[in-house]
């Protein structure tokens, strides 16, 4: 019984000082070279929009389907009012399907829905759930989504913005 707790003993201190091992060579990296933290932020892409005399911001994710949709750039749509909750527009084609689905959304949120296919930004929630296929989320607007609660139909500009 003895050896079998030395030997208990013995492997988890191996483990434990494993857990501890010094990882400083794990990142070799030179010390001015970009790090993930530094690349995932030039991986957010800036958008302006521009809503008659208004100009508003938003943060795009980097997907694929984000990608996809920045490449259609600029755009001129007339976004239409649906359930007084979005606005969305029919976008030139399709583009990538590979992002996550959800079937909820929240204000501000700039959306792809490939059964149209569409471009579509809340600026109110119903509660109501997106129907299927469901919704792929590209971007949030920064600020100012009050700009598309207005009745009826809506001339947007999008393209991507100076200060990248």
């Amino acid at each position: 019984m003895r050896r079998k707790f030395l030997a208990f003993a013995f492997v988890i201190a191996f483990v434990h000082a494993g857990c501890g091992a010094d990882n400083s060579t794990a990142n070799s990296a030179p010390p001015n070279s970009p790090t993930k933290t530094s690349t995932l932020e030039s991986q957010i892409m800036k958008i302006r929009l521009k809503i008659d005399d208004k100009v508003i911001t938003a943060t795009f994710n980097d997907s694929k389907t984000t990608r996809d949709f920045i490449s259609l750039l600029p755009l001129t749509l007339t976004m239409n009012d649906l359930f007084r909750r979005e606005k969305f527009a029919h976008l030139p084609r399709a583009i990538s399907e590979e992002g996550k689905r959800t079937h909820t959304y929240e204000v501000g949120q700039v959306v792809y829905w490939s059964p149209g296919p569409d471009v579509a930004i809340f600026y109110r929630n119903d509660g109501e759930k997106i129907p299927n296929p469901g919704i792929i989320v590209i971007g949030k607007i920064d600020s100012g989504v009050a700009a598309l609660d207005v009745a009826g139909s809506v001339k947007v500009t999008i393209e991507l913005h100076d200060e990248q």
